[in-house]
């Protein structure tokens, strides 16, 4: 019978230790990642909390759905690297401490826009930046070195500095269909079952092998 692969092996290739599955790693509470997502880098993957999160300090989140790839550094830039704009400096003076730290006041309620949220099945190419409280749909693509500045749609392919939306990978109709079918929510078992549908099948032949649906 087909097994699964194990969401909970930190390295899912052992003679390759750049890649690692993300939701074995992460530790902070502010980051959610789904099953069988991995990043890969040659460095050390297993700093990615620490190197390619950051100005984490809360309290928006970093959320990473499930199925999805991350190339060599991914950056997510989060709301804690925001300053004041409205006065003559910029400069956050009571960061570093001494009598200026007497005027914290002035760093709290600076705008942010929420949590970073990527979907389900979506990759990252090498390079990307993701900027605070974006959303990434589910299936989307962003290619090397893009830095992604607002929302991403479902199943969009999108690139440059910053990114633009260069095409859909599908039909607005099949878009709707793949979204319905949300196979990332199959059971792990299920899905053994159809890689070869999932990799290289239509979304006719994905809708067929879709598992029967519960009964209300």
């Amino acid at each position: 019978m087909p097994v699964p692969a194990d969401p909970t092996v930190l390295h899912p290739m052992p003679d390759q230790p750049r890649v690692v599955q993300l939701k074995p790693l992460v530790t902070s509470p502010l980051i959610e990642v789904g099953e069988y997502s991995y990043y890969d880098d040659p460095d050390d993957a297993t700093a990615f909390e620490t190197r390619n999160v950051l100005y984490h300090y809360g309290p928006e989140r970093l959320v990473i759905g499930r199925f999805c790839a991350l190339g060599t550094g991914v950056r997510f830039i989060m709301n804690g690297a925001n300053h004041r704009m409205d006065g003559p400096s910029t400069f956050p003076f009571p960061t570093l401490g001494g009598s200026w730290a007497d005027h914290f006041d002035l760093l709290t309620g600076l705008p942010g826009r929420g949590d970073t949220v990527v979907g389900n099945d979506v990759w990252l190419g090498h390079g990307v930046t993701v900027m605070p409280g974006v959303r990434i749909g589910h299936g989307a693509i962003v290619a090397t070195g893009a830095v992604v500045t607002r929302d991403v749609p479902d199943y969009g392919v999108v690139g440059g500095n910053p990114a633009r939306l260069l095409r859909t990978r599908h039909s607005d109709g099949d878009i709707a269909r793949l979204l319905a079918i949300a196979w990332w929510d199959w059971p792990a078992e299920h899905i053994t079952e159809h890689v070869r549908t999932l990799m290289s099948g239509s979304v006719d032949d994905l809708e067929k092998a879709a598992p029967p649906r519960p009964r209300p």
